[in-house]
């Protein structure tokens, strides 16, 4: 390229997409002199659904902007909580995040998710037409123009997972209130009408259930109620939330 040259720096959170061997404080980088500031920073490797506000010689400037010779560019992270405008908040996952799906939905967060790899473009076009954040590690998947809202997931362990999910979109938390298994909502279940469903220790073992209105599926506190309400109890002491039961 022959286009002017710009001096970039950047959050230090969105430094893991640039490789490694230009991950300086500041980066020197000659563009084409046509291509808009959101392209400059998507060519480096940054999914612009990880980018705040673009400073330019210290303001404020839209992503539209074209880069002019001299030109120092600050590239922000996107603020935590993350507002995200015009829909319900909700959340479509990819095939990769089935573990934070359903910590998601036991959070009673809506959470849709792909068991299986149905393909970037079917993905985005999901998000676009139920409007909601696509969660994905694929940064490919990240730049499509039709999302409706995507969010990066940096890290591959759930918990960790977990909590930059609630931290950086603050949904509002009701656990116990959706499917684990489809994303539907839980309803209380009378014993006797869902006794059919039931194994023959579970009917005479327990007395509180739950089912879901889509799928059927019934639930109760079984052997893993300790351990799913350890998880719940730490995300409500950490980002807080409607308790249910």
């Amino acid at each position: 390229m022959n286009g002017p040259e710009i001096d970039v720096t950047f959050a230090p959170e969105l430094r893991i997409f640039i490789p490694s061997e230009r991950r300086g404080e500041r980066l020197a980088v000659r563009t084409d002199g046509s291509s808009s500031l959101g392209h400059v920073v998507e060519s480096l490797g940054i999914p612009l659904t990880e980018v705040g506000r673009l400073l330019v010689d210290g303001r404020e400037t839209p992503v539209s902007h074209v880069p002019g010779e001299g030109e120092a560019v600050e590239v922000c992270s996107v603020e935590r909580p993350q507002q995200v405008p015009g829909a319900p908040l909700r959340f479509l996952l990819d095939v990769h995040l089935g573990t934070l799906a359903r910590r998601l939905r036991l959070l009673g967060v809506d959470a849709a998710y792909e068991s299986e790899d149905i393909g970037d473009p079917a993905l985005a076009a999901r998000s676009a037409a139920e409007r909601r954040v696509m969660l994905s590690r694929d940064r490919g998947l990240l730049r499509r123009r039709e999302l409706w809202a995507g969010a990066y997931v940096y890290s591959d362990r759930p918990d960790e997972q977990l909590r930059d999910v609630l931290g950086r979109f603050a949904p509002v938390l009701a656990p116990w209130t959706r499917c684990t298994a489809c994303n539907g909502e839980l309803r209380d279940a009378d014993k006797d009408t869902v006794g059919d469903l039931l194994e023959h220790g579970t009917r005479h073992s327990y007395d509180v259930f739950a089912q879901c209105a889509s799928c059927d599926r019934v639930y109760w506190r079984g052997a893993h109620h300790a351990r799913l309400e350890a998880l719940v109890q730490d995300a409500l002491r950490e980002f807080g939330g409607v308790t249910a039961g």
